[in-house]
């Protein structure tokens, strides 16, 4: 369980294929921190550490996780947003979020506005997953409020902080994003299409 507030940068540092798995080696300011098993999530994917060494650790991505997420994208020098698992005694400061990408969109237009970002995500709605105007929306694993929302469309509003400690400042139109969408909703769905 996670809350979508990125604690630091991950940087892709070795990409090596196994078979039809990806292991990711990430240099972090985290690295010395953490443990073999433990849950580490990388732009709102969860993982798991299976090793650890001075300030690098690695982890291993399946096949159905690269084609669902955009860590099958990811290239040496590119930076991952990463998040620890919540601890049970901590403030839930952004959103239950689980760290199971639902799908990818990808970013349909950024608009620089009076000192904030507001960024543009369109994704297929073949999944019917849906958002709401001032609902939550998890995009690379950050924590967002939904400003504007429409079919298979939404847009959030990211302010300096948050585009300067998350790799939104990397995002070009065009570029493809992990969403996880609020759970609440997908239950309401869910619960909506069994009883139509």
């Amino acid at each position: 369980m996670f809350t979508g507030i990125i604690e630091a940068f991950g940087k892709v540092v070795n990409l090596k294929k196994d078979q039809e798995n990806l292991h990711l080696r990430i240099e972090s300011p985290l690295s010395r921190e953490l443990k073999i098993d433990q849950s580490l999530a990388h732009n709102g994917v969860c993982l798991t550490i299976v090793d650890t060494a001075g300030d690098q650790y690695t982890v291993t991505a399946i096949q159905e996780t690269l084609e669902k997420t955009n860590l099958g994208k990811l290239k040496i020098g590119d930076l991952v947003n990463l998040e620890r698992a919540m601890m049970v005694n901590s403030r839930l400061d952004g959103h239950i979020v689980q760290g199971h990408v639902d799908q990818t969109g990808f970013c349909s237009g950024i608009d620089f506005r009076q000192g904030s970002w507001f960024f543009d995500f369109e994704y297929n709605q073949y999944e019917k997953n849906i958002t709401i105007e001032k609902g939550s929306i998890c995009v690379n694993g950050v924590s967002l409020t939904v400003v504007k929302s429409s079919l298979n469309k939404f847009s959030v509003a990211i302010i300096p902080y948050t585009y300067d400690h998350t790799n939104f400042h990397q995002i070009q139109k065009g570029d493809t994003v992990n969403i996880e969408f609020d759970m609440i909703g997908k239950y309401i769905s869910k619960l909506y299409d069994l009883h139509k």
